[in-house]
């Protein structure tokens, strides 16, 4: 009998016609036949016949059919948009790490048709095991899939020896969110950094050395045996990713010169963070009015967005939109994208975005402070749960809770914001001559809060200082001063 992987490779051999002979004592004593079907995917079943009634005429028949069904199946399979199909194989890993892993795939264009897990120990050769590697060969053939998705990074040695077994393309984790960086990438910055962090993966997997490989200028004229081709590959990434960096740099001082810039103006910096997907695009956009590009996709935001909101004293803000984090983020992209990552290290308040209604909120908002950590960012953090309005939301008793979709909480949100940026403050009483205009203009810039009562002979202030700009202010105050720290 045809077997489900002689199925798929009468599929993904494009043959028209796949027979199985029943072998008994060296004897033939059966034949069963498959025939490609109408459909792309579908095989169609005759037999088992015994030798000696087999059907010639009519299977010849529905060869000849199969010939010309076949002829369309391929037009179609190269000349539309196929997706590639793919095998999703984790370790020891439970249902929600493969659901994202299913949803990392779909984002990158994939087809998922299986999903494998294996419980084990992790083998340094295979990943997986031997045994598992071979039955996953047999899986990937009997399901015509064109590539296996490993939910965590290989090895070089891994990648290799799987891709050996199942004879179809290995893409790890890393790989397949370097591809969806790659894809959403917009600046020139960002472009650079995604480049970087591809050439810093894939130069430790240019594999093979010594005299096995083909040299480059061995022969008459030049002395050893020449440099391989592996060599001169390994040489122009190394270059290229010492470029790469210089240029990235270069556009970080420009930025860190706006930065500057902001920070002189006095304008707070608000940065939003969060796990991937969990609304911080939205609630830019609901904050500010904006049309930030927004998606029900993994990382549909990949380079920093800065929008300008009021606070509810009226005072303005910058709100800066940043790249969602996930679990097992590439070490190659952190580091690639360190200094765009430092819109969320310099600013003066993080809002940890999560969506209310992932079952897995707790552990991703874990993951989003563990990535903060990495990057050593010391900055006050409020979370901040999204999509309150949908169904299946979660907000825990107390905490603040918004739907960038409604408005709701949108205004709480805000009040929040600005009470967590108020800075130690002295609360304080000046006595102005109404010569001191300038100075009186200088306090409505710089006051947190402030109350103007014009007298007879002087402008009489009471307002609520920075202790920096209070000793500047220092000769127009007017008896005791009292700190005042907001809870």
């Amino acid at each position: 009998m045809l077997s489900s992987v002689d199925s798929g490779t009468l599929l993904s051999s494009r043959m028209d016609a796949m027979a199985a002979i029943s072998v008994k004592d060296g004897k033939a004593t059966g034949m069963s036949v498959g025939i490609i079907g109408a459909t792309p995917g579908e095989m169609n079943l005759f037999g088992p016949f015994r030798m000696d009634r087999i059907p010639h005429r009519a299977l010849l028949l529905e060869i000849e059919n199969a010939t010309a069904r076949i002829s369309d199946y391929i037009r179609l399979r190269d000349t539309g948009e196929k997706k590639e199909r793919a095998i999703l194989v984790g370790l020891n890993a439970d249902e929600s790490s493969m659901s994202e892993l299913t949803r990392l795939a779909e984002t990158a264009g994939a087809e998922v048709v299986s999903c494998q897990v294996q419980n084990r120990p992790r083998d340094g050769g295979f990943y997986i095991g031997k045994g598992k590697a071979h039955d996953l060969s047999l899986l990937a053939a009997a399901a015509d899939a064109d590539l296996a998705i490993i939910n965590d990074e290989l090895s070089p040695i891994e990648e290799r020896n799987l891709e050996e077994v199942l004879g179809i393309k290995i893409v790890d984790r890393t790989a397949l969110i370097l591809d969806i960086f790659a894809g959403r990438a917009k600046t020139k910055e960002g472009k650079l950094q995604v480049e970087l962090a591809q050439l810093q993966y894939t130069l430790p997997r240019l594999m093979g050395e010594g005299t096995s490989l083909s040299r480059l200028g061995a022969g008459i004229g030049t002395r050893g045996p020449g440099e391989s081709k592996i060599e001169q590959d390994r040489r122009r990434i190394r270059r290229r990713i010492y470029e790469l960096k210089q240029e990235i740099a270069r556009l970080a001082s420009q930025r860190e010169l706006r930065r500057q810039t902001r920070e002189k103006n006095a304008v707070p910096r608000i940065a939003l963070v969060g796990y991937t997907n969990a609304g911080k695009s939205s609630l830019l956009n609901a904050l500010s009015g904006s049309s930030v590009y927004v998606e029900n996709q993994l990382f549909a935001t990949l380079d920093p967005v800065v929008r300008r909101i009021s606070l509810p004293s009226g005072k303005p803000a910058l709100l800066t939109d940043t790249v969602g984090f996930i679990e097992k983020l590439p070490h190659d992209l952190v580091d690639a994208f360190s200094s765009t990552l430092e819109e969320a290290t310099t600013a003066d308040l993080l809002l940890n975005i999560i969506d209310s209604t992932d079952p897995d909120a707790d552990r991703h908002a874990a993951t989003t402070k563990s990535v903060l950590a990495d990057l050593r960012c010391g900055r006050p953090v409020v979370d901040v749960y999204n999509k309150c309005d949908a169904d299946g939301s979660n907000v825990p008793a107390g905490a603040l809770a918004v739907s960038a979709k409604t408005g709701e909480g949108l205004e709480r949100l805000t009040a929040a914001a600005e009470k967590a940026l108020r800075p130690p403050s002295i609360d304080v009483h000046l006595s102005l001559g109404y010569d001191k205009g300038a100075e009186l203009a200088e306090l409505r810039r710089v006051a947190i809060e402030m109350d103007v009562r014009y007298e007879e002979t002087s402008m009489e202030v009471d307002a609520s200082l920075k202790c920096s700009d209070a000793i500047r202010l220092s000769p127009f105050i007017k008896g005791n001063f009292r700190m005042h720290r907001e809870e």
